[in-house]
Parts: C-alpha cells; sequence; structure tokens
C-alpha cells in the first residue's frame, strides 16, 4: 500500500484563503466582542493572550458550571476568537461558561504550531486553575476548535507533552471532552492516504517547529482521550474526510468514545456563522448540544 502523506500539506495551500474568507466573515482582530469578560490567561513578551468569557444569565463565581473554550482556525498563521462568538453566546444562554480563547499565530507572532499547541494547553489550565474565580467545574471543561484551532484543541486531549515548563504541572492541562470542527488530526504518512506533493511536505516539519509526527493527535493514540465529537464535511478537500475517519477508529481502537458527524457535500469551514444561511452553523450546533447534554453538560430542552 502506498505510503500516504497528508493533511496539512493540504491545509498549507489553504491557509492565505481562509485567512481571507474570515475577514470577509467579519472575523476581526483583535475582536471586540460585546457580552464578554476580558481575561488574560497568559503574558509571552510581547504577546498578551485573551479569554472572552460569556456567561449564563445570573452567573456567580461561586457556581460550578461546566466550561467550553474553543479555537480559532487560520492555519496556525492567522484567524480570530470572533470565529467562535455565535456558537459562546448559544451555549452560555443554555447554561455553560463558553469561551473563546485567543492565541499565538505566525502572522502575529512568528511562533510555529508547537507554541499554538502549547497556548492551547495554557489556556484549559488556566481555566482549571482559576474554576473558583470563573464559577468553573474543574471536572467538566471541554475544548473545541475548528480546523488549525479543531488540531489543538485535539492536542490537549492527546497529546502528553508541549506544556509551558513554568507553569504547574499538578494542574492537568487535558480537557474533559473534546468538540472538534473539521480539525487537521493527522499531520504524518498513513498507509492508505495518497501521496501528496512532496515540496509541500517537506516544509511541513519548520511549519510545525517539530516533528510533525509528535504534533499529531493519531499518531500519538492512547487510551483515556476524552470524549469527543467532530463535525466535517464529506467534501472537504483542505482536510480530507477520511483522515478523521482515521482518528475515529483509532479512538475507538483505544477504547474512547468518539462519534464522528459527517456532512454529504460540505466542504472546509462549513459550520461557521453566516455561511450558506447559517444551515449548517445551526445543524452542527445542535448536535453539539446533544453531545453535551449526554454528558451532562447541559441541560435537556
Amino acid at each position: 500500500m502506498m505510503r500516504l502523506v497528508l493533511c496539512c500539506a493540504m491545509i498549507s495551500v489553504a491557509w492565505s484563503a481562509t485567512a481571507s474568507a474570515q475577514q470577509k466573515a467579519g472575523k476581526s482582530y483583535p475582536p471586540d466582542l460585546p457580552g464578554a469578560k476580558v481575561e488574560a490567561y497568559k503574558t509571552v513578551g510581547d504577546a498578551k493572550l485573551n479569554l472572552y468569557i460569556f456567561e449564563p444569565a445570573g452567573h456567580k463565581p461561586s457556581d460550578k458550571t461546566p466550561a467550553i473554550v474553543f479555537f480559532f482556525g487560520g492555519g496556525w498563521t492567522g484567524g480570530s476568537p470572533q470565529q467562535f462568538e455565535q456558537q459562546c453566546k448559544h451555549l452560555a444562554e443554555r447554561g455553560m461558561v463558553a469561551i473563546t480563547a485567543d492565541y499565538r499565530v505566525a502572522s502575529r507572532n512568528q511562533v510555529k504550531a508547537v507554541s499554538c499547541v502549547a497556548d492551547a494547553k495554557s489556556a484549559i489550565r488556566y481555566v482549571r486553575q482559576n474554576a473558583a474565580k470563573l464559577g468553573v467545574d474543574p471536572n467538566r471543561i471541554a475544548a473545541g476548535g475548528g480546523s488549525a484551532g479543531g488540531h489543538i484543541a485535539a492536542c490537549t486531549g492527546v497529546l502528553t507533552g508541549f506544556d509551558e515548563s513554568t507553569e504547574d504541572a499538578k494542574i492537568s492541562s487535558v480537557p474533559n471532552a473534546l468538540a472538534l470542527f473539521n480539525p487537521a488530526v493527522v499531520l504524518a504518512p498513513v498507509d492508505g492516504l495518497r501521496q501528496l506533493d512532496a515540496a509541500k511536505v517537506s516544509s511541513l516539519a519548520d511549519r510545525m517547529g517539530t516533528d510533525p509526527q509528535k504534533l499529531s493527535p493519531y499518531h500519538n493514540m492512547h487510551k483515556g482521550v476524552p470524549p469527543t465529537i467532530i463535525f466535517h464535511g464529506q467534501a472537504d478537500t483542505t482536510v480530507p474526510y477520511q483522515t478523521v475517519e482515521l482518528f475515529t477508529k483509532a479512538m475507538q481502537a483505544a477504547g474512547n468514545q468518539c462519534q464522528l458527524v459527517g456532512y454529504e457535500g460540505q466542504t472546509h469551514g462549513f459550520f461557521n456563522h453566516g455561511r450558506n444561511d447559517n444551515e449548517h452553523y445551526q445543524k452542527t450546533l445542535d448536535e453539539l448540544d446533544k453531545f453535551l447534554v449526554g454528558l451532562g453538560y447541559l441541560a435537556k430542552r
């Protein structure tokens, strides 16, 4: 069987298009998110990284409310926390503390993907460490994200390394659930995937800042990964559908809960608010709602 090299190489050709699409959709940076509390979770050099926190009505620090932290897409190169503003508003109305997080990216901070992963882990750790102040249940924190943001969310649940050495390792950076929207979860060769352009593949290690296999959730699968739901367009040519099928099978083979929800004819970013009259934004949001109800994070409607 031919050695298959894959999805991040494909993603690399779509970074500029993704950033442009986000600008057209009003995904500005820095974001202005009315109704959100803003709290810095990390400062690295000149970069102050914020959490944009949407709370349920009447929320108090003494509450122990389930939370979710979303990470935007943009190829580890650009993007804005504004991408998940509407999902956050919905989930806050439903009773969760819903957070959309900033993290460093190449265009603004000249970093590699390893730094994006480290920031995602820092964000989860910060929410857990400050659960009492935020009114959050430290044992019910989900991580979500789209595309590259889905990748770093998946990394918080799967990868055991890449935490910041200055942080308290006794406080876990592993979320309790994962909600992934067309995530990049296979970043290294796999038997059975078709060969891609060698030049693009060769550039991937530099863009990752490490051996891509070390940042590939599929290649680092183990028992104990949090319950996961994946939303993915079956016509996605940026992150091929086969990659999430492989990831789902690997999750289940390891004894982990993983639900893959495929959408026929849909391409990359199909879930975004403002696209196609919000048809698939609403469909994925309804499925996410059901998933969170099943975990006991939301009450039944």
